[in-house]
């Protein structure tokens, strides 16, 4: 199992490689940039992300790149629609600024010495590091994460488990139908319904509409908040809404495959042999099913955590106004800052490949039969 795991951390290497490398070249062929950012800021056409996302005038990118009737220009301001009537020395300075005065190769190969000491620069439209942007917004991300994945498993498991158990009843029928419904309604529709009914003030107001905290708690540390009662009933307080809206539709998927493994698993000899033996039915299921039938709930662990932490919060921070990991990822693409989509991507790579091999690892808790290096079972 050692073996396996140094070749799968070696792996990362090459794997994080061609993804920047593919983002990287992507980024080359897009339309719009840095500098076509500012030329929007100064012609007063830039939009911002999230006005986008709230219905905003403007189309972004595209408002801040239309042709200006202003003429003149030099040779630089012709390469970026907008610039005409620019001074071409501001331009060129605005190239140098965001290092675009360099060739594609020379900046891939600048940004690579970088990330390999986790050196990741700083933001071009805010004057701080990428690394500090992420500290900032991460508490967010990870109160999202961490906690829709735990909730949706503490939930789906023993309920796949007693479904297992009285498939084909009522209870069976029914919690299907409600599953399905909430798997069916998107997450941010939810999100807009909690929000006007119970934070909107229009129906009851029982709960904060925005951020962790209160004003009383928010120069708190994490430390300080974990052992201050009040600290923490008002940070979950805070999170009672946004998590309900993620996790209606979040344990559907663990709860139909862990019924369907418990089914599987239950039917075949070696749980009839343990009923003949006498064994209670809890024993049975508990000490005997349930190690087999988790093997596939957990290979699907990382895809869940992974999409609860960066993928699924986007639409619901934009609602709840939490600001973070999913948010800025957004803003920067759509804003062309790109030390923060190139940081935001090469860090959300290496926490999916590393929360995937320590599923693997896990894999060998729950089955020590499983041997991944001989690729046998």
């Amino acid at each position: 199992m050692a073996a396996y795991l140094l070749k799968r951390l070696l792996l990362i290497i090459p794997t994080l490689f061609g993804i920047m490398l593919v983002t990287f070249a992507i980024t080359q062929f897009l339309p719009g940039g840095p500098v076509e950012k500012i030329i929007a800021q100064l012609s007063g056409n830039d939009v911002s992300a999230t006005s986008r996302v709230s219905g905003g005038q403007g189309d972004g990118l595209g408002t801040g790149s239309q042709q200006q009737t202003t003429p003149g220009g030099g040779a630089s301001g012709a390469r970026y629609r907008g610039a005409q009537g620019l001074d071409p020395e501001f331009i060129k300075s605005l190239e140098k600024q965001f290092g675009l005065d360099k060739p594609a190769y020379e900046r891939f190969w600048i940004l690579l010495k970088s990330y390999a000491t986790f050196d990741f620069g700083k933001s071009y439209f805010r004057d701080v590091s990428v690394l500090q942007l992420v500290k900032e917004k991460l508490p967010v991300s990870i109160s999202l994460g961490i906690w829709v994945t735990l909730l949706s498993y503490l939930i789906s498991i023993p309920l796949g488990i007693r479904k297992a158990m009285h498939d084909g009843e009522k209870f069976d029928v029914w919690t299907s139908g409600a599953l399905v419904v909430g798997y069916a309604v998107p997450g941010f529709l939810v999100g807009v319904f909690l929000l006007v009914v119970f934070a909107g003030g229009s129906f009851f107001q029982w709960f904060p509409s925005r951020g962790l905290h209160s004003d009383a708690y928010k120069s708190f540390g994490f430390w300080a908040c974990a052992v201050n009662a009040g600290c923490v009933r008002d940070y979950f307080w805070h999170l009672a809404l946004p998590l309900t809206a993620m996790s209606l539709g979040a344990f559907t998927t663990s709860a139909f495959l862990t019924k369907n493994s418990f089914i599987d698993e239950v039917r075949k000899q070696y749980v009839m042999t343990a009923r003949a033996k006498g064994l209670t039915e809890n024993r049975v299921l508990y000490g005997h099913v349930f190690r087999n039938a988790m093997l596939l709930v957990i290979a699907g662990f990382p895809g869940a955590f992974i999409h609860a932490f960066f993928t699924g919060s986007l639409l619901i921070e934009t609602i709840f106004s939490l600001d973070g990991l999913g948010l800025l990822s957004f803003e920067s693409l759509i804003n062309r800052d790109y030390p923060v989509v190139f940081a935001t991507l090469f860090i959300f790579s290496l926490m999916g490949m590393v929360v995937k091999l320590f599923s693997d690892f896990i894999y060998t808790l729950v089955d020590p039969r499983i041997d991944f290096e001989s690729r046998e079972v």
